[in-house]
């Protein structure tokens, strides 16, 4: 992380220096060594000396991801361009060591699809391509049904989607929100919706925010036995988009 990085984050990050029990002095140090393993894909025992004992670290990072920070993190440093949004979702396969979470009534967003055993992760993004909101489910839940959760709260004048996304209550939601569908119309559609198709060719900016998140190996394969954590590595590597 760059000097002008942690500048941005310092104050967003949980602890005061100085303070007895909630010291910060070394979270600069934490927070790189949670990027190490990050952009390696490295199990936590294999972390580096120098970032210090590695199961300290997993413990604080599991912490914060308890309480939400990395969430909170991502969110305090928007600054999304609201002309116009794109929707989209990919899947993560699952390595074997992300199975066998304890059974404690959570939902470890783990499924089997064409794709094999994994994870599916939902984004939005904004028209530069910046990630705004990020949403998991098991692997064979189809795209459109995390549309409505995803458009939450957003105040975009445009939303672009592909044809996977073409549904009467997908488009009733844009509608509400004051926003244009830019969607295609499913090929069984008897009347062919008309749609921006000047416009659509933006949807690429999605389809290379999973292309930059996928760059770190711990998200481009799932490792971790619990959605919590995964989708906390997944907030910081999307905050690093944010910080570039």
């Amino acid at each position: 992380m760059t000097d002008d990085q942690w500048e941005r984050v310092e104050k967003l990050l949980p602890g005061r220096v100085g303070c007895p029990g909630r010291s910060a002095e070394d979270n600069r140090l934490f927070l790189d060594a949670v990027l190490w393993i990050v952009r390696t894909g490295a199990p936590w025992r294999d972390l580096p000396e120098r970032f210090g004992p590695w199961n300290s670290v997993f413990q604080r990072f599991n912490r914060w991801a308890k309480k939400g920070v990395w969430q909170q993190v991502f969110a305090a440093l928007q600054e999304a361009d609201w002309e116009w949004v794109m929707l989209d979702a990919t899947i993560i396969r699952a390595h074997v060591h992300a199975a066998g979470a304890r059974k404690k009534g959570e939902n470890q967003q783990l499924g089997r699809s064409r794709g094999g055993f994994g994870t599916k992760v939902h984004a939005v993004c904004d028209g530069l391509g910046n990630p705004v909101k990020l949403l998991l489910t098991p692997g064979q839940t189809h795209d459109v049904t995390q549309a409505v959760p995803l458009l939450e709260g957003l105040t975009a004048e445009h939303v672009i989607a592909d044809k996977g996304y073409d549904s009467e209550q997908v488009r009733e939601t844009i509608e509400r929100q004051g926003a244009t569908a830019v969607i295609p119309s499913r090929s069984n559609r008897k009347v062919q919706r008309a749609y921006d198709q000047h416009l659509y060719r933006e949807r690429n900016q999605v389809e290379r925010l999973f292309a930059k998140l996928k760059q770190c190996r711990r998200i481009a394969t799932r490792y971790d036995k619990t959605a919590r954590n995964y989708l906390a590595l997944l907030h910081l590597a999307a905050t690093m988009i944010l910080l570039a």
